[in-house]
C-alpha cells in the first residue's frame, strides 16, 4: 500500500491504514505502509494527525477500496490551505471592527449577521490564528491586544479577553503552528521598540505573556513577518531604516536577535512581506516610492540585500501570493496598487504588463488569500476594502463582481482572513 504527498509543510503529518499502521510522513514524496494487505482485503487510508503547520491541511484522495491483484500505489495525499470563509476589518478611527463572510467560489465580501464589534482605541493591527479559531487586535491608542474567539461555523466573534502590550502596539502576526503571537510596540519618543510575545491558549484563545525579557528591535518598529514555517522573525526600522531579524524558539517561542547587524533599507520602511516558499523578503520604503528585495539564507534567515524597485506614491502595504510568483504594493497617495511578477531563481520583481490598478482613497493594507485567487486591499479614506480576483497563469488583478465592501467605520487600517 503507498502513494504519494504533496505540498506539505512541517512534522507531525500521521498517516493510518484501516485505523492502525502509523506511517509518519517527515517530507514531500513517495510513501509506502509497513503492513502488507493479501488480495481482496479492504483498505482504508485516512490521517490520523495533521503537520504542526497549521496553514495547510492535508486530505487523502483514492484511500479507500479492495486490494485486487495488483499492489495499490495511487493513495494521494495533498496538503493545501483551506479556502477563506471570514475577513474581519479594523477602523482606527471608531475603535470597532467589521466583520464579513467570503463566498468560497468567487471571493465576494458579504455582510456577516454579527453585528460590528467594539475593539480598544486605535486598532491598528489584525490576524486570525492559522487554525481559524481565534482573532488578535493590537490597539494602539490604549496598549493592548484584544482577543476574541471565532464561532465554527459562523465567524462570529466573542471577546476573550484583553492583556497589556507595549507602548503603541502597531502590528500584530501570529505562527504558523497557532501557538504564538507577536506584536511590534513602538516605544515611547523614538526609542527602540520591541516585541512582546504571547502564548495561545489551546482551549480559550487567551494570550499569557511569554516568560523572559522582551525582544529589542530597532527604532520606531513599523511592521513584523514570519516566514513559513515559523523559524525567523522580520522586523522593519521605521526611524533607522533597517530591518532586524529573529530566531523564533521552536519551543518555547521565545525570539533572540541574529547576532548581526539589521539590514539597511529605504526611508521609512512601512510594511513587509516574507516570499511563502521562504526565499525572499520585499519591504515597502513609503518615503522613497519603492520596494526592496532580500534573500534568506534558508539555514539562518540572515537578509542579503537584493536590488530596489520603483512603486507608486506612498508604498504603504506589501503582499506575495502563495505561489511565491506575483507581488503586490499598495501605493497610498496615488489610490493604485502595483503588480509584480517575481523571478522565481531571483526574487527580481518585473511589472506586470497592467503595471497599476486602481484601488479606492489612500490604500494601506493588502490581503491576499491562502489559495491564492483573491486580494483584497484596506483603503483607509473612503473606508472601504477593494476586492480583486487573481489570474492564476499572470497574476492580473480584476475586480470582482462586487468589487468593495463598507468597513462600517472610520480610517479602515488592517484586513484579517480566516477559514
Amino acid at each position: 500500500m503507498s502513494g504519494t504527498v504533496s505540498g506539505l509543510l512541517g512534522t507531525g503529518l500521521v498517516l493510518q491504514n484501516n485505523a492502525g499502521d502509523d506511517l509518519s510522513i517527515a517530507a514531500n514524496g513517495s510513501f509506502s505502509f509497513a503492513t502488507q494487505l493479501a488480495s481482496g482485503a479492504g483498505y482504508a487510508v485516512t490521517v490520523k494527525s495533521q503537520s504542526r503547520i497549521l496553514t495547510r491541511v492535508c486530505t487523502v484522495s483514492n484511500g479507500t477500496g479492495t486490494v485486487a491483484n495488483a499492489a495499490v500505489v495511487n493513495v494521494d495525499v495533498v496538503c493545501a490551505a483551506p479556502p477563506v470563509r471570514y475577513a474581519y476589518a479594523t477602523n482606527a478611527g471608531s475603535d470597532n471592527l467589521f466583520p464579513y463572510t467570503v463566498d468560497t467560489s468567487t471571493g465576494v465580501l458579504g455582510s456577516m449577521a454579527a453585528p460590528m464589534l467594539g475593539t480598544g482605541s486605535a486598532p491598528s493591527g489584525i490576524v486570525a490564528d492559522p487554525a481559524g479559531r481565534f482573532a488578535y487586535v493590537a490597539n494602539r491608542g490604549d496598549n493592548t491586544v484584544g482577543a476574541y474567539s471565532i464561532g465554527a461555523g459562523t465567524g462570529f466573534l466573542t471577546r476573550v479577553a484583553a492583556v497589556a502590550a507595549g507602548f503603541a502596539p502597531l502590528s500584530i502576526v501570529a505562527d504558523p503552528t497557532g501557538r504564538f503571537v507577536y506584536v511590534v510596540s513602538h516605544g515611547v519618543d523614538s526609542v527602540s521598540g520591541f516585541i512582546m510575545g504571547y502564548i495561545i491558549n489551546a482551549n480559550t484563545g487567551k494570550l499569557t505573556q511569554m516568560a523572559g525579557p522582551q525582544a529589542d528591535v530597532g527604532r520606531s518598529p513599523s511592521a513584523i513577518a514570519l516566514d513559513s514555517m515559523g523559524r525567523f522573525a522580520y522586523v522593519t526600522n521605521g526611524v533607522d531604516a533597517t530591518v532586524s531579524v529573529l530566531s523564533i524558539d521552536e519551543s518555547t517561542g521565545a525570539l533572540t536577535p541574529l547576532p548581526v547587524p539589521p539590514v539597511t533599507t529605504g526611508n521609512s520602511p512601512s510594511a513587509i512581506a516574507v516570499n511563502p516558499l521562504g526565499r525572499f523578503v520585499y519591504v515597502t520604503n513609503s518615503d522613497d516610492n519603492t520596494v526592496s528585495t532580500y534573500s534568506i539564507d534558508a539555514g539562518s534567515g540572515v537578509l542579503t540585500p537584493l536590488a530596489t524597485f520603483n512603486t507608486g506614491a506612498f508604498p504603504k502595504a506589501v503582499a506575495v501570493d502563495p505561489t511565491g510568483r506575483f507581488a503586490y504594493v499598495a501605493n497610498a497617495l496615488e489610490d493604485t496598487v502595483s503588480a509584480y511578477n517575481i523571478d522565481s531563481s531571483t526574487g527580481i520583481l518585473t511589472p506586470m504588463t497592467v503595471p497599476k490598478v486602481p484601488a479606492r482613497v489612500f490604500p494601506i493594507a493588502i490581503a491576499v488569500d491562502p489559495t491564492g485567487r483573491f486580494a483584497y486591499v484596506t483603503n483607509a479614506s473612503s473606508k472601504d476594502i477593494s476586492a480583486y480576483t487573481i489570474d492564476s497563469n499572470t497574476g492580473a488583478l480584476t475586480p470582482m463582481s462586487v468589487p468593495t465592501a463598507a468597513t462600517g467605520g472610520n480610517v479602515a487600517s488592517s484586513l484579517a482572513l480566516s477559514r
